[in-house]
């Protein structure tokens, strides 16, 4: 038989091609690029809760210098509550640079927040799942802007609207899990008011902009987030890659009730452990990693938590991007800001270790570094400045065995070594 290919299809498989080609070398895998900022680009619009106009704004990053125009997208979305929170938050802000070093356009977009009854008298179930219908209507919105650029404005950022790929961070973890899997309009809350209520019209895709585009996504990294409820996801529904602490006192791990900053009973929701049966049992390709032990989104203020989710985050897209092996461990870590003039100079000695650590800081060029350790637990155990004219040494005798992370950086330059102490 003949094969017919429309121009779609073709289109289709030449961004297949080139996409792969791109997939040679460090290229999102690691860092090979510097990044550069486009701040406050307007994607929607539409209203508050109360009935206020907002202008809805992400900030692009992308890697610097690259000459590549078929590039995977991440858009992120950053934690709060739907209180609060920010595209430039702490939460968010290092993946944005980390993953636009590696090769990715990432759009780290704000949305709205405020809960009705929020302080007093305290929200309820509807009040809450109406703030998280608002923020999953601008997610949407975010996604078709840039279908809609393509189309109309000839790729201004330069990416493959095939490959986006949604990570949230808490609340944006909701977010980003909503908009993989709830796209059925039979699956609207019935509970919610979608005529009644400011801001909450147009259905599952919501009226926050570029209405007649896809709001279809490759896939989604959530990071301590939930699911309304685990039925939304059906056989074919995209795949995941999932985070969370076992001991997360803020979003559930598994199936329970969620409470609004630790005061206001709101509704159930299934967390990661429910969510990774659910997509076990539909057969859905994902990843799933136990933060053990640990709270909400620990990777905030831990240097090994933050490496140990971007690398494993990194594995889960190159799968999809390039066709690497599916690889749900931590493996070979990510040279987060690491440039080869700092890393080809520094030598640490012994590893393992037992009473002392050598850093061989003499051939840094520049000054203000400063060597820290971390545990595995993501505390800081040592900072001291870096001897640029010698031997940095750390008194290692009183650390507990096992991994550390050892960092030498000057707030430009950042390089990491794993460590072990006997």
């Amino acid at each position: 038989m003949k094969k017919i290919f429309t121009l779609t299809a073709l289109l289709g498989l030449f961004v297949a091609e080139t996409l792969s080609a791109q997939c040679t070398g460090l290229r999102y895998r690691d860092i090979c690029f510097d990044d550069t900022l486009i701040s406050n680009v307007v994607y929607g619009q539409n209203v508050t809760l109360t009935n206020a106009a907002i202008t809805l704004k992400m900030d692009i990053w992308m890697p610097k210098g690259d000459t590549a125009t078929n590039r995977p997208l991440i858009i992120i979305a950053h934690g709060g509550n739907f209180l609060g929170g920010s595209k430039s938050g702490g939460d968010v802000i290092q993946f944005c640079n980390d993953f636009a070093d590696m090769g990715y356009v990432v759009a780290s977009i704000d949305y709205r927040v405020g809960m009705t009854n929020f302080p007093f008298p305290g929200p309820d179930s509807t009040d809450a799942t109406e703030a998280v219908i608002r923020a999953v209507h601008d997610a949407k919105a975010s996604v078709r802007f840039f279908k809609k650029d393509v189309t109309l404005s000839g790729n201004t950022y330069g990416v493959d609207t095939s490959n986006i790929f949604f990570l949230g961070v808490s609340a944006g973890g909701f977010m980003g899990l909503q908009v993989a899997y709830l796209d059925d309009p039979s699956e609207f809350p019935s509970w919610a008011d979608s005529t009644g209520q400011y801001g909450l019209h147009g259905g599952i895709d919501g009226q926050s902009g570029n209405p007649g585009y896809s709001s279809q996504i490759r896939g989604v990294i959530n990071i301590c987030g939930a699911l309304g409820d685990t039925a939304y996801i059906h056989p074919g529904d995209e795949p995941c890659m999932l985070f969370h602490g076992d001991a997360d006192n803020t979003v559930p791990y598994g199936s329970a009730l969620i409470y609004l900053v630790g005061t206001y009973p709101l509704l159930q929701v299934d967390g990661s452990f429910s969510i990774d049966a659910r997509l076990t049992q539909m057969g859905i390709e994902h990843c799933f990693e136990t933060y053990e032990g640990q709270d909400h989104v620990p990777h905030v203020g831990s240097a090994l938590y933050y490496d140990t989710t971007l690398a494993i985050s990194r594995n889960f897209l190159v799968h999809y991007l390039c066709g690497d092996p599916l690889d749900c461990s931590y493996s070979n870590p990510i040279g987060i800001n690491e440039r080869p003039e700092i890393a080809s100079v520094l030598t640490v000695y012994p590893n393992p270790a037992e009473d002392n650590l050598n850093v061989n800081t003499s051939r840094l060029a520049g000054s203000g570094y400063v060597v820290t350790m971390y545990n595995a637990t993501g505390e800081l155990v040592n900072s001291q400045p870096a001897k640029t004219d010698g031997i940095t040494s750390i008194n290692t005798e009183n650390f507990a065995p096992g991994i550390y992370i050892l960092n030498v950086g000057n707030g430009e330059s950042l390089w990491s070594e794993k460590v072990i102490i006997k």
